[in-house]
């Protein structure tokens, strides 16, 4: 067994009648690692990530999680936790109530519960705002609670589902900033999708690139600069990158 693994996807397959979302998709996250999933739209990484929570069933291929079987367990027994785009607060409770109370909804006692969202509330930089409702939050403030309330629950794995995508520039790379932070301090490995090349350029160890339901390449950044496996990387990766370098290079110099 290697224990430096801590996920393994194997050939996992997912069809809407004659539309096949997923073919064959495989891959492992080792402990402690950033890894994220990198597509276009359509190309089945959210189908992909729900299928790794256990919101949605494949309709072929295993799920591993530290050597162990998770393919048919319920997402509560997982060990997992997901961060969503749009936050998923409870508008009528406060930032310090979202975080405590999903700890309690697993069984956690009252106390115990508060200390723990006071710590998780204190690494994402919300030690201040715990008293405050999701709306008088900022969009970049409601996703670091969400952070924070995943955090809470000491998942072995976090999901992210495009969490930046809704934020602005400078939001995003302060979140960017603060995750990298807290997979550094914590050790708890990430599995983040996202459309946006530079994103995931900028804050994985390795990076999965899917077109249209099939697995591209995996490897470190560097390793799919240097050598892309592929016309479709090339053009979506290296190309977009280079296109987003150069428009940006007058002002550098």
């Amino acid at each position: 067994m290697d224990f430096q693994l801590k996920l393994e996807a194997r050939e996992i397959s997912k069809a809407y009648r004659d539309n096949e979302v997923l073919r064959c998709v495989s891959f492992t996250v080792r402990n402690g690692e950033f890894f994220s999933i990198l597509g276009s739209s359509g190309c089945g990484k959210t189908t992909l990530l729900q299928i790794l929570i256990g919101l949605l069933n494949a309709d072929a291929g295993k799920i591993f999680k530290d050597g162990r079987d998770i393919t048919n367990l319920k997402p509560a027994r997982r060990g997992m936790g997901i961060v969503f785009q749009n936050y998923a607060l409870f508008d009528s409770m406060t930032v310090f109530r979202n975080v405590a109370y999903a700890l309690q909804f697993h069984g956690v006692d009252k106390e115990t519960a508060a200390q723990k969202a006071a710590q998780m509330l204190d690494i994402v930089g919300l030690k201040n705002f715990s008293s405050k409702m999701p709306a008088q939050l900022s969009g970049g403030q409601q996703q670091r609670v969400a952070i924070a309330r995943a955090l809470a629950l000491e998942p072995d794995i976090i999901l992210f589902d495009e969490p930046l995508s809704a934020l602005d520039a400078s939001t995003r790379l302060d979140i960017r900033r603060e995750l990298k932070n807290i997979q550094r301090t914590l050790g708890t490995a990430m599995i983040y999708v996202t459309h946006d090349q530079e994103e995931a350029f900028a804050l994985s160890d390795r990076v999965m690139i899917m077109e249209r339901g099939v697995v591209s390449q995996i490897g470190s950044p560097e390793e799919i600069i240097n050598a892309p496996a592929n016309d479709y990387v090339q053009a979506f990766v290296i190309d977009n990158l280079r296109t987003k370098i150069d428009s940006l290079r007058r002002f550098l110099t």
